[in-house]
């Protein structure tokens, strides 16, 4: 993660301090300064130490140090160039103000970006502190209908529990609570059908052994279905493609013992009183470029006659747009991987800007897509974006 932009890390540890020396620590004693510059020196040399790491994070023995590191970003760094921004832009208005006011030149300056930024800093701190220590701790259980004509009648009722971006990797010992929890939850809303729909994993499969008797305790009457996500591909591992191979494969089997169903551009038939609906799961199938484009529509569907009722899983919600629509019939997809930014201010989420499906329900004339906003994530931090699991009920009009 970091060695893929290191130039910015680099630029975000030490641009603060260098404005900082420049405005006030020049004011210090030689000594003094020294003092100021530590914690810069160590951050630097932490940064410098990131950037040979092979992987896109380090393993599971050293992550939490990666989490601290990141911690002292958000109350350290972080808090200085939201003051150091609000200082300057105030400096800059009132230079402004006083040009096109010659009359207040007689009167002494006043800077009331400083008093932004100072105003700014505990704000900062408050997000960090919700966002890690009690954000990522809270669950939500999200329980929503679909309806749909092409719906056979049995399974009118017919409940789905859908879970997303477990991302397990991120459960240590004093936390793996939340996952526990998040599993009993699940079983206690005693579905037909549980579906996961990507990211078990952080960048390994060794990240599953300490969960995986939790995560073998789920229980539905017609199973558990899964698909892989990008973290699942074992791509963010600088490794052989013949290791990266192994990995995947060893995922793949991982989630077998586990009682789940891998759906790797297949379908399986599910029936009931003689009816029956089509669940199918497309390999990640994201935009080629950050996220691998693995999917192929026509392998998953083959042999599934027009008309049928389709539940296709795909992780990527970018493919529902670009590639289910346009290929397939499928009523209803079920994604997740975007984690509702694991960020939102007052219900708003930045992802909007993008125009992209994010969060929630999408329509286009007969076919949906829902997009579940994920469990966890590769770095535990939630802000007003709470992890769900999502209840879905089956309805025929």
């Amino acid at each position: 993660m970091i060695a893929r932009d290191i130039i910015l890390f680099l630029l975000l540890v030490i641009l603060p301090f260098i404005l900082f020396d420049i405005r006030s620590f020049r004011k210090y004693p030689w000594w003094n300064r020294i003092l100021c510059w530590m914690p810069c020196a160590a951050m630097v040399a932490y940064t410098a130490h990131l950037s040979l790491e092979r992987d896109f994070i380090p393993g599971n023995d050293r992550i939490q140090v990666l989490y601290i590191y990141l911690g002292l970003i958000a109350v350290m760094i972080a808090p200085m160039l939201l003051y150091l921004i609000c200082s300057f832009s105030g400096k800059a208005i009132s230079w402004l103000y006083r040009k096109c006011r010659p009359s207040l030149k007689r009167h002494p300056a006043r800077n009331y970006g400083n008093f932004v930024g100072i105003l700014g800093i505990p704000l900062i701190w408050f997000v960090f502190y919700w966002g890690a220590f009690v954000g990522f701790n809270e669950l939500e259980v999200n329980h929503i209908e679909y309806v749909s004509e092409d719906l056979p009648k049995a399974f009118d009722g017919y409940r789905i529990v859908q879970f997303s971006d477990a991302h397990v990797g991120s459960y240590m010992k004093h936390n793996s609570w939340v996952l526990q929890r998040a599993i009993d939850s699940i079983n206690a809303q005693k579905p037909d059908m549980i579906v996961f729909t990507g990211d078990l994993q952080n960048i390994q499969p060794s990240e599953l052994y300490p969960h995986m008797d939790v995560l073998s305790s789920l229980k539905a009457k017609d199973g558990i279905f899964s698909v892989l996500g990008n973290h699942d591909y074992a791509d963010y591992l600088d490794r052989d493609e013949a290791i990266k191979v192994a990995n995947v494969r060893e995922m793949v089997s991982l989630q077998q013992q586990m009682g789940w169903t891998v759906l790797r551009n297949e379908h399986r038939i599910l029936e009931r009183d003689g009816q029956h609906i089509i669940i199918a799961g497309m390999e990640n199938d994201g935009n080629g470029k950050k996220f691998p484009q693995r999917g192929d529509i026509a392998k998953t569907l083959e042999g599934v006659e027009k008309g049928e009722f389709i539940l296709m899983l795909e992780h990527d919600p970018y493919s529902w747009r670009h590639r289910i629509l346009p290929e397939s019939d499928a009523q209803l997809t079920l994604s997740g991987h975007t984690h509702n930014m694991q960020f939102n201010i007052f219900g708003w989420c930045p992802l909007s800007l993008t125009g992209n499906e994010y969060n929630g329900w999408y329509h286009e004339g007969r076919q949906s897509l829902f997009v579940s906003a994920g469990l966890g994530g590769l770095i535990p931090f939630r802000f007003d974006a709470t992890g769900e699991i999502v209840v879905l009920t089956l309805r025929t009009k």
